[in-house]
């Protein structure tokens, strides 16, 4: 379960959360309005090893390995 950066297009608020996966949906903490995934800082695989060509959208990623 990763801890993903996200912000809130509303009330700008910037926050961590842990999530099952990248796909679901988080809400902020302060207003309740969806939040948008914040994809500042680096991106690491499973293994902890920097990917140098890695998007940050796990959408379209086949995972990290």
């Amino acid at each position: 379960m990763p801890i993903l950066q996200y912000r809130c297009p509303k009330c700008r608020k910037e926050f961590e959360e842990l999530v099952k996966n990248c796909n679901e949906e988080v809400v902020c903490p302060d207003c309740g309005e969806k939040a948008e995934r914040d994809w500042a800082g680096k991106i690491y695989s499973a293994t902890g090893k920097p990917k140098p060509h890695c998007s940050g959208n796990c959408k379209t990623c086949s995972g990290c390995h």
